[in-house]
């Protein structure tokens, strides 16, 4: 008898061709699910020049402090909405593990770590700071849209990923998270030695057309950078 796998996330996949020997794993934000953010694929140039695989992942449904302890999908708990966000580490930590499964899996499928990047929007991008900078193996990339750094002083970073590129975007009229957390991630990443490139828009806390194709040009280059690296899987 098998034993379904707790740990397991449930996952949309979109493979853009054949025997893709890239994949972008992209994080939703609190109460959404991995199917948010499916309709951008076809608008990715990128995608088109090469096989890509797409993995959006569903968050669990847990109850949320600052939602009066609504049960909804979310990557981890937050207790306020304060500036610097009051999170549920622990829980924040445990979904960036579930999520590196992911990584694992592609691994195991043929993709090479270096030919994998890990993002996410909100909750999904704190999720994927945590993920991407302490990941044992070299990634392919990171980006980060409209959310913080919630785990920067908590972090175990991985020697693997100190160069790992980096895009960050935001909203110069986000209500929700305050650009000024985008830019102390920034600030924050600068600090510990990162280059990244970062980003704004004038929209809310959401995605345009101008973010979209800024993040295609990012991905090109990892994808530019994959196809003359390496594709065996490390």
């Amino acid at each position: 008898m098998t034993t379904p796998d707790a740990l397991a996330l449930d996952t949309l996949q979109l493979d853009t061709g054949p025997d893709p020997r890239m994949t972008v794993i992209w994080l939703h934000g609190l109460g959404a699910s991995g199917h948010d953010f499916e309709p951008v694929v076809p608008e990715f140039a990128f995608a088109r020049v090469r096989p890509v695989r797409f993995i959006f992942p569903h968050a669990p449904e847990i109850p949320v402090t600052i939602n009066g302890g609504m049960v909804m999908p979310a990557w981890y708990d937050i207790l306020a909405m304060d500036i610097d966000r009051k999170v549920d580490v622990t829980q924040l930590k445990a979904s960036a593990d579930r999520v590196a499964r992911l990584i694992e899996t592609e691994i195991q499928r043929g993709v090479a770590s270096e030919n994998i990047i890990v993002g996410g929007f909100s909750q999904g991008g704190a999720v994927a700071y945590e993920l991407a900078l302490s990941y044992p193996r070299p990634l392919g990339g990171l980006f980060a849209l409209s959310t913080y750094f919630a785990t920067a002083d908590s972090i175990d970073r991985s020697d693997a990923n100190r160069t790992i590129p980096v895009f960050i975007g935001h909203g110069s009229y986000d209500p929700v998270v305050a650009e000024s957390l985008g830019e102390a991630a920034l600030q924050r990443l600068q600090g510990l030695g990162y280059t990244a490139e970062y980003h704004r828009y004038a929209m809310e806390h959401s995605l345009c057309l101008e973010e979209v194709r800024d993040l295609d040009r990012f991905l090109e280059c990892c994808g530019e950078a994959i196809a003359a690296g390496s594709s065996s899987p490390t």
